[in-house]
């Protein structure tokens, strides 16, 4: 079969996100009127903000606004890791990044499955952030053994969406009428299951241990628990949340709000209480309750360069360091107040951003600069083009995630306070064996797009050196 008649791993990507999307709509309502609100907020802000505008139609990052979704799922043994990594590379969505929670409480490392070029991040940026359990963190042996046995017996795919996946890696993609049977099989993993595959009384040994082995443990499957679309004013969605009959988590999750938003921050309303029945001697099942699934928002930045990291990360482990903020919410006001203090140390506008390299930005040719094409210093800098008129200086946005506002999110969606004080025992290794392959470094990414945009740049303007 020839490549033509194959359907775009993008496409096929577009497909699978707007049938998880309606899945997710019909199972959670909640998450219906979320959107409305994202989208309502998302227009005021355009119509606001005409300079906001003008940047995303000239990166071509305005339509993709509308599309964009993150999922998340956990996964419970390695080889569910390594078959999920087969299942997104056929909607051309790859590992990047790894991020350890543990640190930080929660008994899961990770990954984010997304596209990795501009042209497929353009057409649909559908991301899903990956958790593995770590069972070695289950302190007690034979609890982590009965887990073990217990996730030996599972299979979270169906046949056929196996077997797809191997067509699509065996023929080098699928055509129309693969697609789309693998889009529906594929569904299939991430759908709710209200039985459990346990007993109430093992539930709740798993769930004492930690809430989130016990939603990994105890079900069919990694139920999606959570999509999230993008808003351009995440204060005004946490505003607005319980006007919509929403209540919103304590905090927004990441850097405080700036006239140039950062990286990534994130709001939520809380976990739902969901009706489930437990194996039990009635035919029927014990009934009992779950929480795991929720919504997201999030608000994307510009991506920040490793030295522009090293600083985010030092003035948000001095806040953390200062305040503490619990699930319910207490000392919240605190939190924001010493966010936004100690961030006045980290620039705010883009200029200086650039210039200090703190940030990745996108470079393209202004009319002047076609004008003079031919015409420029080969010598000449960036900086000095940027200067001179020539050249646009575009923020990249953050396309991953940050390990401290996820586990915020988890833990408040667990609806705990609890902290659990896992040892520092970060193990990409381990996990990228399990995975099958490596994790792209995301901040060798950014570099690459804002590379080949000078590269693009200094050819219009019919410079040869490029000079970064």
């Amino acid at each position: 079969m020839s490549a033509d008649a194959f359907v775009h791993p993008d496409e096929i990507r577009s497909m699978f996100s707007g049938a998880m999307s309606d899945m997710y709509r019909a199972e959670v309502p909640q998450y219906g009127t979320l959107m409305e609100l994202v989208s309502d907020i998302n227009q005021e802000r355009l119509a606001a903000d005409p300079v906001l505008r003008n940047r995303l139609v000239r990166s071509d990052d305005l339509d993709r606004i509308d599309l964009e979704r993150h999922g998340a799922i956990r996964l419970g043994k390695p080889e569910e890791l390594f078959n999920m990594r087969r299942l997104f590379a056929v909607m051309g969505m790859h590992p990047v990044g790894y991020y350890d929670l543990s640190v930080a409480g929660v008994p899961v490392h990770s990954t984010a499955f997304r596209p990795i070029d501009d042209d497929a991040l353009r057409r649909n940026p559908f991301r899903v952030f990956t958790s593995l359990l770590r069972l070695e963190l289950i302190e007690d042996a034979q609890l982590r053994t009965e887990a073990e046995a217990i996730l030996a017996k599972r299979e979270i795919f169906t046949p056929d969406a196996l077997k797809l996946i191997y067509l699509a890696e065996k023929n080098g993609g699928l055509d129309r009428v693969q697609a789309e049977q693998f889009v529906a099989e594929a569904l299939e993993t991430f759908r709710w299951h209200s039985d459990a595959t346990v007993s109430l009384e093992t539930y709740q040994k798993l769930h004492d241990a930690h809430r989130l082995i016990a939603d990994v443990v105890c079900f069919k499957g990694p139920h999606i628990n959570h999509l999230t679309p993008r808003t351009l004013d995440i204060d005004a969605v946490q505003r607005a949340m319980p006007e919509r009959g929403i209540s919103p988590k304590a905090i927004v999750e990441g850097p405080p709000s700036r006239k140039c938003p950062i990286l990534l921050r994130q709001t939520s309303f809380k976990a739902l209480e969901e009706q489930v029945y437990f194996v039990g001697s009635n035919p029927k099942g014990t009934a009992g309750t779950h929480t795991a699934r929720f919504g997201e928002i999030e608000q994307r930045g510009i991506a920040l360069t490793a030295e522009g990291r090293k600083l985010y990360d030092t003035l948000l482990a001095s806040v953390r360091h200062a305040v503490q903020v619990s699930a319910g919410g207490s000392n919240a006001r605190d939190y924001e107040t010493e966010l936004a203090e100690r961030f006045a140390a980290f620039p705010d506008d883009y200029e200086t951003l650039r210039v200090e390299k703190l940030a990745f930005f996108r470079y393209s040719v202004t009319d002047a600069g076609r004008d003079a094409a031919g015409k420029v210093d080969r010598d000449v800098s960036v900086d000095e083009l940027v200067d001179q008129g020539y050249l646009h200086a575009d923020p990249i946005i953050y396309e991953d995630f940050l390990p401290v506002s996820a586990a915020g999110i988890f833990q408040s969606n667990l609806g705990s306070d609890e902290q659990k004080n896992y040892a520092e025992q970060s193990n990409q290794d381990v996990f990228e064996k399990c995975l099958g392959a490596s994790v792209a470094d995301e901040l060798a990414l950014y570099a690459a797009h804002q590379q080949a945009s000078i590269d693009q740049a200094f050819e219009t303007l019919g410079i040869r050196k490029n000079v970064a």
